[in-house]
């Protein structure tokens, strides 16, 4: 697998997501779990029907990239990033000093985010190991950069990533991330309860800055404009009610651009010994 992403690697972006959109497409009507999961979280978030194909060849698009993004040099993957908006609040997180937490959801591409902040500072991005041991090569091989670590979603993981915001540094992670029963609460969604992770409500308690980002994918291989900005209401209360909270700031955020998020990820799935969610 990391051979053939070292192949992939050598194409121009815009070729990789023109193959991708192909591949998406073909994903989604030859996979019935896919397809059936993509429809059913659209229709929750009220999105038409006329913009599966868009979402399916995106989702499609995410896979190919990575292997521009993770396979190249940093040098290289860096000018990927055409456009920023609103550095301006990152730069003001860092004179603060308390370290910034980087909430980073299943949109656009989500791996250019920790790349791009690596280059000006020590990130430290939290990461679930998958079950497979060509895939977990593939990952750890994509995402080894000089200033980017990687902690894993374990006890020593958070370890890591509060050591990191007690040192003023910068922590990423996935907060529509499903995570293992224990780790999380069930909270609205889309209007749905979904089991949400609760450690990135957490880390917004010790003081740190906290920042939505989010890769756009620009058409025609042009490239990605990452957006930062800070939740439109600042994150407050009990960690639930911030977990809550951040599950809205993401809402607001998928709307900007719904066709580029995940919609086949299965969201809304109870972890194996998990309570049942409440009743709607």
């Amino acid at each position: 697998m990391v051979f053939i992403f070292r192949i992939l690697s050598r194409l121009p972006l815009g070729v990789l997501h023109l193959l991708g959109g192909l591949i998406g497409r073909l994903t989604y009507w030859l996979s019935p779990t896919y397809r059936r999961h993509l429809r059913e979280n659209m229709a929750q978030a009220g999105l038409p029907s006329l913009l599966r194909g868009k979402v399916a060849a995106e989702t499609g698009k995410q896979m190919l990239e990575l292997a521009r993004i993770w396979m190249r040099p940093l040098e290289e993957a860096i000018p990927l990033v055409a456009d920023v908006v609103g550095w301006g609040h990152v730069e003001a997180a860092q004179k603060a000093g308390k370290g910034i937490v980087f909430l980073t959801p299943h949109l656009g591409c989500f791996e250019i985010t920790a790349q791009y902040l690596s280059s000006f500072g020590d990130i430290t991005v939290l990461y679930r190991a998958p079950k497979s041991a060509v895939a977990q090569e593939l990952i750890l091989t994509g995402r080894k950069r000089a200033h980017l670590h990687l902690a894993p979603a374990d006890l020593s993981g958070v370890r890591a990533l509060i050591k990191a915001l007690k040192k003023g540094e910068m922590v990423g992670m996935l907060p529509d991330q499903a995570p293992k029963t224990g780790e999380g609460a069930w909270l609205k969604f889309f209007g749905r309860y979904a089991y949400t992770m609760t450690l990135a409500a957490r880390l917004t308690e010790t003081g740190a800055a906290s920042l939505l980002t989010w890769g756009e994918r620009l058409p025609g291989g042009r490239g990605y404009r990452v957006h930062f900005q800070p939740p439109v209401n600042p994150l407050a209360g009990s960690t639930v009610d911030r977990a809550q909270q951040i599950n809205i700031e993401i809402e607001t955020l998928i709307r900007q651009c719904p066709t580029q998020y995940l919609w086949g990820y299965n969201r809304y799935k109870r972890p194996a010994g998990a309570d049942a969610p409440p009743a709607e």
